[in-house]
């Protein structure tokens, strides 16, 4: 299966990195579309705006007028259900992309555990990195609150 392509534009400074979408987003066709997951309501409460009452496309609209790019870690791989645990057969991004597409790229947030995995590289390359706990309704073990503070760190700190 394959994944999604980079929601960003030129003037992004921050890439939201996740591993893959789960299956209810790859139904819907678009990133973080299950209504468990905790991604579009976080950011709602970080920008301080009603994300979740909107359509995709116009999340995404302002994700890049707040300088804010999203993509995945996977463009495809083989998974049963949903979980990171699953994949098999991985296929990263061509993260040289980035470099062309977003030039004023400073820093990388994980979204999560599995898509940190990838960090060193992106260190490597001068970029900015930190992790936050995932907003995948799969890590129940963090109360919303204390991932939303973890994600309101992440920014204070771009």
């Amino acid at each position: 299966m394959r994944g999604f392509g980079l929601v960003a534009d030129s003037r992004a400074r921050v890439l939201i990195l996740g591993s893959f979408p789960g299956q209810a987003s790859l139904q819907a066709g678009h990133y973080y579309a299950h209504p468990r997951n905790q991604f579009w309501p976080i950011l709602s409460e970080i920008l301080a705006m009603p994300l979740t009452e909107l359509d995709f496309e116009a999340r995404y609209s302002l994700l890049r007028e707040h300088r804010i790019a999203l993509w995945d870690v996977l463009s495809a791989c083989h998974r049963i259900g949903s979980l990171d645990s699953r994949i098999r057969h991985p296929l990263a991004n061509d993260f040289q992309v980035l470099t062309c597409r977003t030039p004023s790229l400073q820093k990388i947030i994980f979204n999560g555990k599995t898509a940190a995995r990838t960090a060193r590289q992106f260190e490597e390359s001068g970029f900015q990195t930190q992790t936050v706990p995932s907003t995948s309704p799969a890590y129940a073990a963090m109360p919303y609150a204390q991932k939303l503070q973890a994600w309101k760190a992440a920014f204070k700190e771009s």
